[in-house]
């Protein structure tokens, strides 16, 4: 089973926890701002980027894996992962600030919208351990070079020496290609509330 310690190290990228908090989520709504998803859930960058801090600080910090990518002394790009065997759930306090930062920076819809797109991702992660791919992104400064591939190919070369399958849910049709390049593929698509962009649940099988 997939460990931290099977992935190899690769120049420029390191691993970080909850120190990095503030990147990590600076990065990540920086490249989910015009996610169709995303814009639907949160109503906005703000409450976006409190949300992504929270849930990097409460959950994938302290409980996960997560990376950065540094080109020319920048931060460009980050990922958090969750390895198998890795907890997703928030301590009671670290929940209740999560849904009350979504509450004070979004409002009572995003409150209900996060919740039910909480629910209807835990509902359908697969049963057999896997490594979850929570958020991969890109800083706008430093799209179009590959950088997020460079970022989650050793967990990938990772998974495939350890025999571990990859999963996650694409927020994006436009982002469709790049995760099906990486081997990832589609397993089904579902709606958290009725009027919500879907979300596309896509695993890739060891190679």
């Amino acid at each position: 089973m997939l460990k931290p310690a099977d992935i190899a190290p690769a120049q420029g990228i390191r691993t970080v926890g909850p120190e990095s908090v503030d990147t990590l989520a600076a990065i990540t709504a920086d490249a989910f701002r015009d996610d169709p998803f995303n814009r639907w859930l949160f109503g906005g960058f703000d409450p976006m980027e409190r949300t992504f801090a929270n849930l990097a600080r409460h959950i994938y910090a302290p409980n996960g894996f997560c990376q950065l990518l540094n080109e020319k002394g920048e931060d460009r790009a980050a990922a958090m992962w969750l390895m198998p065997g890795d907890s997703g759930d928030a301590s009671l306090a670290g929940t209740l600030q999560t849904y009350w930062g979504l509450f004070a920076s979004g409002g009572l819809g995003a409150l209900k919208r996060g919740k039910a797109a909480g629910d209807a991702m835990a509902k359908h992660h697969p049963a057999q351990p896997h490594a979850y791919l929570f958020t991969v992104g890109v800083a706008s400064a430093g799209r179009g070079r590959g950088l997020g591939r460079r970022l989650v190919g050793p967990v990938l070369d990772a998974c495939d020496r350890s025999g571990t399958m990859a999963y996650l849910e694409n927020s994006n049709p436009a982002n469709r290609r790049f995760y099906a390049s990486l081997g990832f593929e589609r397993v089904d698509l579902f709606h958290p509330m009725a009027d919500s962009p879907p979300l596309e649940p896509m695993q890739r099988l060891p190679r």
